[in-house]
């Protein structure tokens, strides 16, 4: 008797601190969004979605590789348009959509929403990754509602707990990108179909609400979340085939709230897609087995290493894949054996099933979108997989060892997040804008072996306006006959060079490395004729796209 009366209040405490754990991990999961807001530059991908959301991707043209163009012109491109009424707010709109027909892979929605977000909180770095913050902010809070439906309120807890630091969700809620957001509505879409079928007699207006809205904004963020959308389907033959046909109507009216832009915008932006580049592999190796590491690389990345794949070689992915991969199956069987059946069926559905999917759909198109982009073109598999961890910590393993496996991971995620901010730092472009400021009224000249737009908007975005700074872009192979050519004409206008030597020019990037020795010594000729070296150094990020070789070079004549 003695011993149960023990146990009965043991019992109580163990879960209250186990609470708190959890609860400790949401607010700082949440700090860390909000004290890493500006610790980086942007990125590549991230100053092309401002150049998106204010309208003037139309306006931007290719640096002319002869002839050196004032580098504030392009910073301009990077602030809303001067508006002076409603018809020059609606002409900026239409510009913006315009903008994404012209070649942009993406729906409007997350760049809509980035338009309105500018207007009244600017273009730093902090105001432009705020919202994308508050998505991941509110996805947290809904990851709780939905664990709790499926686990109970401790279940939601974990959940929640487990978004909230997972190193992957934690870099793209501070990526201007449109992967947070996504995140959210796949898991309020998932929230509100379980309470249609577990609580259908409860606010079912607002269930179908909440239910056909994340599915029309998830399809209007990015096309891929079709995936989801089916996998959604598939839960409801799972769950309540009886109401297949009203859940089917639900599903649809999402879809079909879509139609207008599916129409318009959708077909044209099929017509100029580049679906080329999903149609090789980086790895070499036979398909079916690239395919294979696609899948286990996504498991890898998603629930483990997070951003920290842009730095580790892509083995790395490989083992993490693995070794979750083998947590996951213990777990799945754990909970099957502890009579979890139904719960297993939901996290197995919702976590495996859409990388499944993605995975047949790619080998029948012979494309390779799983291995696309470190994991984000299938970021909607994260709520999934997290809840399938969830229930295999909640439910799978015996209660004396519930508290420090979670801790233990919660304290993995942490170690894993904090330290790619912490670690791995992006100011590049502010040291540059750095050495520019030691003479802030000399004329500069920037030359660059890379006319790729992420270069140049970065370049725009970091360095003041006020500046007399012009920028020479050209391909690598060419950059030295242009430099040659504006020196001969043109070199007493220019009292200071600095030459930016990407190593990833992206677009026009050169096949070996005598090629690229050949192009940088036509540089190293034509700026030694007349100009003297007086600073070398060289710049990293977190990405291969973040590397250059910076040197300085002052007049000698």
């Amino acid at each position: 008797m003695s011993q149960n009366q023990g146990w009965t209040i043991f019992k109580p405490q163990l879960r209250l601190s186990l609470e708190l754990l959890l609860m400790i991990a949401i607010a700082l999961g949440v700090l860390l969004r909000i004290i890493h807001l500006s610790s980086r530059e942007l990125w590549y991908d991230e100053v092309l979605s401002l150049l998106l959301s204010t309208s003037h991707k139309l306006a931007y043209q290719t640096p002319d590789g002869d002839k050196p163009v004032v580098l504030a012109q392009y910073t301009a491109l990077l602030n809303l348009p001067v508006e002076s009424g409603i018809n020059s707010v609606i002409t900026t709109l239409r510009n913006l959509l315009h903008g994404l027909l012209g070649g942009e892979p993406h729906p409007p929605l997350f760049f809509l929403s980035q338009h309105l977000w500018l207007r009244f909180f600017g273009n730093t770095e902090a105001a432009m990754r705020s919202l994308n913050a508050l998505f991941s902010i509110a996805a947290i809070g809904s990851g709780y509602c939905l664990g709790r439906v499926v686990l109970g309120h401790q279940g939601g807890l974990l959940l929640s707990a487990l978004l909230a630091v997972n190193p992957f969700y934690l870099f793209q809620s501070l990526n201007v990108r449109m992967y947070a957001p996504l995140v959210f509505w796949g898991i309020l879409s998932a929230w509100s179909l379980l309470n249609l079928i577990f609580n259908s007699h409860k606010s079912k207006l607002l269930w179908n609400i909440l239910l056909i809205i994340s599915i029309a904004s998830g399809l209007l963020t990015f096309y891929l979340y079709v995936y989801w959308v089916i996998t959604l389907a598939v839960l409801v033959i799972y769950l309540e085939r009886k109401n297949w046909l009203q859940h089917s109507l639900r599903l649809g009216a999402g879809v079909l709230l879509t139609l207008p832009w599916g129409v318009w915008g959708t077909l044209k932006q099929l017509r100029n897609a580049d679906l080329q580049r999903f149609g090789e592999a980086k790895q070499q190796g036979a398909a079916w087995l690239i395919h294979l590491q696609d899948v286990v690389n996504n498991l890898g990345i998603h629930l483990v290493l997070g951003d920290w794949i842009t730095s580790l070689p892509p083995i790395s992915s490989v083992i993490a894949g693995c070794v979750i991969s083998l947590l996951l199956v213990v777990l799945s069987i754990n909970l099957w054996q502890n009579g979890e059946q139904q719960n297993l069926g939901v996290g197995l559905i919702l976590g495996i099933f859409p990388l499944l999917l993605a995975l047949v759909i790619d080998i029948i198109t012979k494309k390779f979108t799983l291995g696309f982009g470190w994991g984000r073109t299938m970021i909607m598999i994260l709520p999934g997989c997290l809840l399938l961890l969830a229930l295999g910590l909640e439910k799978g393993i015996p209660v004396q060892w519930r508290t420090i496996t979670v801790t233990g991971l919660l304290l993995l995620y942490l170690t894993i997040g904090i330290g790619d901010y912490s670690l791995r730092q992006r100011s590049m472009f502010h040291t540059i804008a750095d050495i520019i400021a030691q003479e802030p009224n000399t004329p500069t000249l920037i030359t660059m072996n890379s006319q790729a737009w992420g270069h140049v908007m970065r370049l725009a975005y970091y360095i003041p306006p006020a500046f007399p700074v012009n920028l020479l872009a050209e391909k690598p192979a060419t950059l030295g006959k242009s430099l040659e050519k504006l020196l001969k004409n043109e070199a007493e206008t220019y009292t200071r060079i600095i030459w930016l030597d990407s190593d990833d020019p992206v677009w026009s990037r050169l096949k070996t490395e005598a090629e690229k020795s050949a192009a940088n010594q036509q540089v190293q000729a034509a700026l030694n004729s007349r100009y003297k070296l007086i600073n070398n150094q060289e710049l990293s990020g977190t990405m291969t796209s973040d590397s250059f070789s910076i040197k300085l070079y002052k007049s000698s004549v």
